[in-house]
């Protein structure tokens, strides 16, 4: 079967997976706590390597190095549905509204900053510009402007995974110290959209870039118009689309299952689940994403096809869900469950 069949004979957006581990096993998740500090290690991130091995032994794999339009068509067909939905509730009734908003709106406004993810690394469109245009618009119906400043410190998390100083992903100190009960875990993880905005404009501030200025312009704009003709419980749709939809609903179980050490020494880890990969780009396919970052996320289930030796023996999990509750009732797992290493530095 030639590589274009393959293509076209996998769904539009996801292809499920089962592994040969299960992530969510208590028999091989870690038993004691990080109690004071983060897990930290001598040795460099995992994905250069396994990403050379992989090439060397299978170089086929590059043949998937190429842009996806068609996931920009998913995507615009998610911010369709964003805007009919607030203008059709511009009028609803506050328990109509907040329905509406955690349903539709938190899961499709989730998916549309896991957009700004795959447009963040250049994967739609083969010139950059259109796909930073493109980010700027699957961010309208998140009401904030975050894909310029998501962009510049994501590609940092990449670069450095886990790196002191850079790796703007991973929890401060005092995150791990203070969330540490199942009460307070619970509103960590509700709360996790103010952490990820707020962290590193604390932590690590960088002078804003003239395309933070734009993505601002854009999205302030597309703001006004919607306070200024369809209302406040329009603005409302949004905004608190993005807050409970990167909060406490089941798709933000992949903010913890990617990088939290659950297994002792394992630093990231992929989810197969069907549907929150098909609304996420496949985002749970992690360990697959950092190894290969310049494949369109549609087309990282194809790995599987080429390469299943190097992923299929590695524990994934099946439930961001599951993720979730184990995070915030297992004593043994806070947010000090991080693998970390130091700078060239050595700071």
């Amino acid at each position: 079967m030639s590589d274009t069949t393959l293509w076209q004979s996998m769904p539009f957006i996801n292809a499920e997976v089962t592994a040969s581990k299960d992530a969510h096993d208590r028999a091989i998740q870690r038993q004691d706590g990080n109690d004071e500090d983060f897990t930290w290690t001598p040795g460099p991130e995992p994905h250069c390597e396994r990403r050379k091995e992989i090439l060397r032994a299978h170089p086929e794999v590059k043949e998937l190095f190429r842009p996806d339009p068609l996931s920009a068509v998913f995507c615009a067909c998610v911010v369709t549905i964003q805007l009919v939905s607030a203008y059709l509730l511009r009028d609803a009734s506050w328990p109509v509204l907040l329905f509406f908003t955690y349903v539709v709106g938190g899961t499709a406004n989730h998916s549309n900053v896991l957009a700004a993810h795959e447009l963040s690394h250049d994967l739609w469109f083969k010139t950059k510009w259109k796909n930073h245009w493109f980010g700027y618009f699957a961010n309208l119906p998140t009401g904030l402007a975050s894909f310029s400043s998501f962009k510049r410190y994501h590609m940092e998390h990449h670069a450095q995974q886990g790196v002191h100083g850079v790796d703007a992903d991973i929890p401060a100190p005092w995150e791990g110290f203070f969330f540490r009960t199942p009460v307070r875990k619970f509103f960590w993880v509700m709360f996790q959209p103010c952490f990820y905005a707020l962290r590193p404009l604390i932590y690590y501030p960088k002078v804003m870039h003239k395309d933070e200025l734009v993505n601002w312009a854009v999205v302030g704009t597309f703001d006004f118009l919607v306070l200024y003709y369809w209302g406040y419980k329009s603005m409302f749709f949004f905004l608190f689309g993005t807050f409970f939809g990167l909060g406490m609903h089941p798709m933000s179980g992949h903010f913890i299952a990617e990088h939290y050490e659950f297994i002792p020494g394992q630093e990231t880890y992929s989810y197969y689940g069907k549907w929150g990969n098909f609304f996420g780009y496949n985002v749970g396919y992690h360990n697959e994403h950092h190894d290969f970052p310049r494949i369109p996320g549609r087309l990282l289930p194809m790995l599987h096809i080429y390469a299943p030796e190097y992923y299929l023996t590695l524990p994934s999990y099946s439930s961001w869900r599951r993720v979730i509750w184990d995070f915030v009732f297992h004593q043994d797992m806070s947010c000090f469950c991080r693998v970390k290493r130091q700078t060239k530095k050595g700071n």
